[in-house]
């Protein structure tokens, strides 16, 4: 197939590709660019096209592809750097909401609730929230894991209990 048919097959599928486009992303700006990603890496992989084969299923197929690495790509950078400070940003969601005025009120409480456990609970569950691994609990304490593993389990349990107008 010489590079002007190739060029006008794919053009004339432009509009249902659009579509498709518009059916993954739901932008319109982004299927736009999803659409021009598709021609450009159809258009220079044009060799790997095999004739006598379904040239729109080719086509769709490069689409498909080329949205789910996008997508794999943004969710895998979900946090950046900024390049002028070098502190670490976490990107927001627009959709989160923030926090209650008296959620406050309620961490205060849990805090509380925490504090008055016995040493044995307390010392691994604030360990375990301070983001040891049982593990590292277990050999920080010189305790057998399974037992780390239980106060971990059972202050949860107190603490659900304890704290019940919170959950």
């Amino acid at each position: 197939m010489s590079e002007i048919q190739f060029s006008n097959k794919l053009l004339s599928l432009e509009d249902s590709l659009k579509y498709y486009a518009l059916s993954l992303t739901s932008d319109m700006d982004k299927a736009n660019d999803l659409l021009q990603e598709t021609f450009l890496k159809a258009l220079m992989y044009q060799d790997k096209f095999t004739e006598n084969t379904n040239f729109k299923a080719w086509v769709y197929t490069i689409m498909k592809n080329t949205f789910i690495n996008d997508y794999r790509k943004a969710s895998k950078s979900k946090n950046s750097l900024s390049g002028s400070n070098s502190e670490f940003h976490l990107q927001v969601a627009r959709n989160k909401a923030y926090p209650a005025p008296d959620s406050f009120y309620s961490t205060n409480e849990i805090e509380k609730s925490i504090s008055a456990l016995e040493d044995e609970y307390r010392i691994p569950f604030q360990m375990f929230l301070d983001g040891y691994k049982y593990k590292e609990i277990a050999e920080k304490l010189t305790l057998p894991l399974g037992t780390v593993k239980s106060r971990i389990f059972f202050t949860r349990k107190k603490l659900t209990s304890t704290l019940k107008e919170f959950v």
